[in-house]
């Protein structure tokens, strides 16, 4: 029996081999599929953002069903070192009852496509026909030939006080005329808060239609003031919109209070005839660059400086704010340094903010941003255009290289005006490559990771890039709000420029 003593012993350490073989093969088979079932692919590129799809707020209300908003409530503002500082949130919160995620969505967009179309065709109506009337013209000022008069989807608001009326309107970078609705109105939509009544406000005066005020009307919105039965009848004033919305009424005077800084004589449209895609704020405050803006207007107590934090829109509570001063100790909250660029004069279009792009990279890798016509005006930047538009060649060119870094996911159909689309929904998290604009002077919009895909779905299996294209080559491109998520964007008008920081976007 001895003599078969070896091969025992030589079996009983194979089996021993065996078994720690197939234990580290248990091992790694488990750890792998661990790997799987997180989701969390490796990633491919430096230049990358982790996402995670986690637990979103908008998944849980849709679970719950339709439910009222409860944050329609004044939005707070305090003052740091001579700089007035305004909460901001986005509109959907002050709406009201919500609708259907998906359906929400769609509505948003189509908005927002409606809104672009009407800025090109206005901006090649206005470029073709280049007339500026010299009567209109106050030899003091510079007298821009039009405003950015756009459409519903202005989506970001703030509390400002109207003579002693809390109100909370939509602020829109595009636009230059503030209204709100007034009493007696003809035709008002419904909004919570008291209508503005300024028969029962000492401080208000209206203007009347043969000053000089109501002559700038036709560049700040396209639309001459126009008179009563007599020139000192009150200025009447029309703002209409591409989609059929507008606001029609009379010109005045009020005791505007930011925060605790009162604006004196503060010009702005009482509106007694409303009808649109406006929710259900007060009205809209102009950031243009026109004289009747509140930029322009309050020029003197600010400099022409305010920047402004959008948050995004994953929760109720989200807000942002709107700073108006140049105290740079107010900006403490970035966690880059600010990166300027000069904003590009365009004398057709005078009002709107023009920068110069100069560059676009996805995960760290330039892409062309040559097209036949792109350039020649620059590219503006918009807090009330939602989604970001590219000339068709620049987008293409974008949009394949995200899809070359973005690979193995599995591919969604295209939703609205958004056609590079993926179906997240068995995934926990994602890396996504990082998109930067690159500007003119070396200044940089590294856009944040919730501003990157647009969820067209709350189950992650609908999720776009939420970048698009422009119709043709000749159309100026815009850089909407999505893409400026937690971001300090800061408009110096004195100094005729603009600076980018990344910040998490915080009233408090």
């Amino acid at each position: 029996m001895a003599s078969f003593q070896p091969p025992l012993l030589i079996l009983h350490h194979l089996t021993i081999f065996l078994i720690f073989f197939f234990f580290l093969l248990l091992l790694t088979i488990t750890k792998n599929a661990d790997a799987v079932l997180s989701h969390h692919p490796p990633e491919k590129n430096k230049a990358t953002e982790l996402f995670s799809l986690k637990k979103f707020p908008w998944m849980q209300q849709q679970q719950q069903g339709s439910k009222e908003s409860t944050l329609c409530v004044p939005q707070k503002s305090r003052a740091e070192n001579g700089a007035i500082i305004l909460e901001m949130r986005h509109r959907e919160n002050y709406s009201g009852i919500k609708g259907e995620y998906k359906q929400r969505q769609q509505k948003q967009l189509q908005a927002d496509k409606i809104r672009v179309q009407s800025i090109q065709k206005r901006i090649k109506k206005l470029i073709s026909s280049q007339v500026v009337k010299a009567d209109a013209v106050s030899p003091q000022t510079r007298i821009p030939i039009t405003s950015g008069v756009k459409l519903q989807t202005l989506n970001y608001i703030i509390t400002a006080t109207f003579g002693d009326r809390n109100l909370t309107v939509i602020v829109d970078t595009g636009s230059d005329l503030t209204w709100i609705q007034c009493q007696p109105c003809k035709s008002c939509y419904n909004q919570p808060e008291p209508l503005f009544n300024p028969s029962l406000s000492p401080s208000y005066e209206s203007i009347p239609c043969n000053s000089s005020t109501c002559k700038t009307l036709e560049f700040a919105t396209g639309n001459m003031g126009s008179c009563g039965r007599t020139n000192t009848a009150a200025c009447n004033y029309m703002v209409s919109y591409g989609d059929g919305s507008y606001t029609r009424g009379q010109l005045g005077k009020e005791r505007l209070i930011l925060g605790t800084t009162p604006i004196d004589n503060f010009v702005f449209g009482c509106g007694r005839n409303n009808k649109g895609l406006f929710g259900s704020a007060a009205g809209l405050m102009g950031l243009g660059r026109s004289d009747l803006s509140l930029i322009s207007q309050t020029y003197d107590q600010f400099g022409g400086i305010f920047s402004y934090c959008l948050p995004s829109t994953d929760t109720e509570a989200a807000s942002g704010s709107l700073i108006l001063g140049d105290d740079s100790s107010v900006y403490y909250k970035n966690s880059t340094p600010f990166s300027y660029t000069r904003m590009v004069q365009n004398h057709q279009l005078l009002t709107f903010y023009f920068l110069n792009l100069t560059g676009i990279s996805i995960g760290g890798v330039s892409v062309s941003v040559s097209s036949p016509s792109f350039g020649k005006g620059g590219i503006l930047i918009d807090s009330g255009t939602v989604i970001t538009r590219l000339p068709p060649t620049m987008y293409r060119q974008v949009k394949a290289e995200f899809l070359k870094q973005f690979s193995g996911y599995e591919q969604a159909p295209s939703f609205s005006i958004l056609d590079t689309c993926f179906n997240l929904s068995t995934y926990e998290e994602v890396n996504i490559p990082t998109i930067k604009m690159k500007f003119e002077g070396d200044a940089e919009l590294i856009v944040d990771v919730t501003g990157t895909f647009y969820f067209a779905k709350p189950d992650a299996s609908q999720v776009c890039l939420a970048l698009a294209s422009l119709s043709y080559e000749d159309e100026i491109g815009i850089i909407g709000n999505y893409q400026q998520r937690n971001t300090r964007v800061i408009y110096n008008t004195k100094e005729s420029k603009l600076g980018f920081a990344r910040e998490t976007c915080s009233f408090n």
